[in-house]
């Protein structure tokens, strides 16, 4: 005999449902990739194992919990949500592979920017000085000259110049003593810029350093004359006691120009060529950093002092600023939202790299140096309740061969900063797809363009995506793709297509 269906029976019928259609999602989610994305890696020539995916709505946990609580006191009956506990969260999206630890390239620079974000706040700033001890005699400074650095991130050539340019409205014209840096707030040890991948020229290889002017960098301007059959090269910013030599003419096509000019970076005083620059080239740049820090900081400032018109017959040193010494000048560097904005929009390694070592020495009011860095950065995750065991950090900048992280650890980190204050600051940091920073050529043509926040994250044999993405449906889902193999540089595809999905299906 068919019996009623009475509610007791309704709700398991329900209950049953809700169970079976989350375990089919989960098959997919755990088992398999969505067909377009498969596709691609298989296109690329990337094995499945490669690549590790997590996405997950924003905020889904506590908003279905506070839904289940909220009908659980107002005493109405409810079924109990189909919950599948990973580790105490919701069942994701897609996750796949998702704890395998992972070189996660400049998405790395996401751990180190929400740290900064929270610990120091989006209005923290760095700050410039410099100072004496001597007194000033009427228009000279009757002793050393005292520049202490700060780490600022950004203290570019402009704001050098407007540093010096307030020294000269002091009145103060000549320099009798030395010019002395001090940069010991940062203690990065012993640097090598070719430890990377021997390219210790390129300006994204430069090391932090407490007084970092203008990135280190030097713009090398080939300026050819084809009437006159002459090459001009010109360096911004002109540096003082640094020469460039002249590069011969040459004739035929173009090429790989920087090979064929053959620079010789050496000497510390003098960029040299031992090839030529074809005139089929037209204008080009080239940016290197060939000085280190002190040399540069020295160059720079004897070739502005003097054309503001002051004068100087000193040496350039280290040094430790007086407890005596007055301020002369002070320059601040822009905001922290600021220079987050630029490290992730932009990728910006050198910048992310003076952040991780400021942590260490703002938090611990230390002379920062990596391993003090890297016990904030983990202190302040361990703190917020996100375990992230697989954690390996070198330099905050993803530009490591070392650095380790999950996709699931890089999306509980996401859906915390979701949550947080300083939320605004760290998502608008991030790259909008198909309008700026590194995405902006990316997904320009999809529906998914302006719709999603991403990180990219790029080294020759990774690929890193992570970030928010707002489906089409309204819901908003934290989205991470770590691909780690010798093809990574043909996963792209791959994960443009991972964003589409997510905003197509989520």
């Amino acid at each position: 005999m068919i019996r009623p269906c009475g509610a007791s029976s309704r709700i398991a019928l329900i209950f049953g449902c809700l169970i079976a259609c989350a375990s089919a999602r989960v098959a997919l989610a755990e088992d398999e990739l969505p067909s377009p994305i498969a596709a691609a890696l298989q296109r690329a020539a990337i094995p499945a194992g490669a690549a590790s995916f997590y996405v997950q709505e924003v905020g889904a946990f506590s908003r279905r919990e506070a839904r289940h609580e909220a009908s659980a006191a107002s005493g109405a009956m409810t079924v109990a949500p189909a919950r599948f506990a990973v580790r105490g969260e919701f069942r994701p999206l897609l996750s796949v592979r998702s704890d395998r630890p992972m070189n996660p390239a400049s998405t790395m620079k996401l751990v180190t920017t929400y740290a900064a974000l929270e610990l120091l706040g989006p209005a923290y700033t760095w700050k410039t000085v410099a100072a004496s001890n001597a007194p000033v005699v009427g228009a000279t400074l009757e002793g050393d000259l005292y520049l202490r650095g700060a780490g600022d991130p950004k203290l570019v050539y402009e704001s050098f110049w407007l540093l010096l340019r307030q020294l000269r409205a002091r009145g103060i014209q000549s320099l009798h003593g030395d010019l002395v840096l001090d940069r010991g707030l940062f203690d990065a040890g012993a640097y090598d810029p070719s430890a990377f991948d021997n390219e210790p020229v390129r300006p994204y290889n430069v090391g932090p350093d407490a007084l970092l002017v203008n990135f280190k960098a030097i713009a090398l301007r080939f300026i050819p004359d084809d009437a006159k059959r002459e090459v001009r090269v010109t360096a911004e910013p002109p540096l003082a006691d640094f020469t460039i030599d002249a590069v011969p003419y040459a004739d035929g096509p173009c090429g790989d120009w920087k090979a064929r000019v053959a620079a010789d970076f050496t000497r510390r005083d003098r960029v040299a060529f031992a090839g030529a620059f074809a005139g089929s080239c037209g204008e080009q740049n080239w940016n290197v950093a060939v000085l280190d820090h002190r040399q540069y900081v020295g160059a720079l400032f004897k070739k502005l002092w003097s054309e503001l018109g002051g004068t100087f017959q000193g040496k350039v040193r280290d040094g430790a600023l007086p407890i005596d010494a007055r301020v002369l000048a002070e320059r601040e560097s822009p905001s922290l939202a600021e220079i987050v904005r630029d490290i992730n929009k932009y990728s910006n390694n050198v910048m992310a790299k003076e952040l991780y070592l400021s942590l260490a020495a703002e938090v611990l009011k230390l002379q920062a140096n990596p391993d003090r860095a890297q016990r904030v950065i983990r202190n302040f995750f361990s703190n917020k309740g996100i375990a992230m065991p697989e954690l390996v950090i070198e330099n905050g900048s993803g530009l490591s061969r070392r650095e380790r992280i999950s996709a699931l650890s890089m999306a509980r980190l996401l859906q915390a900063a979701w949550s947080s204050p300083v939320m605004p600051e760290f998502v608008s940091s991030l790259s909008l797809v198909g309008y700026d920073g590194t995405m902006r050529r990316r997904l320009n043509q999809k529906s998914v363009a302006g719709q999603a926040h991403i990180k990219t994250g790029t080294l020759n044999d990774a690929r890193a995506v992570a970030g928010y993405v707002t489906a089409a449906s309204g819901k908003r889902y934290v989205v991470v793709c770590f691909v780690n193999h010798a093809n990574a540089g043909a996963a792209q595809a791959a994960q443009d297509a991972l964003l589409q999905w997510v905003y197509e299906r989520g």
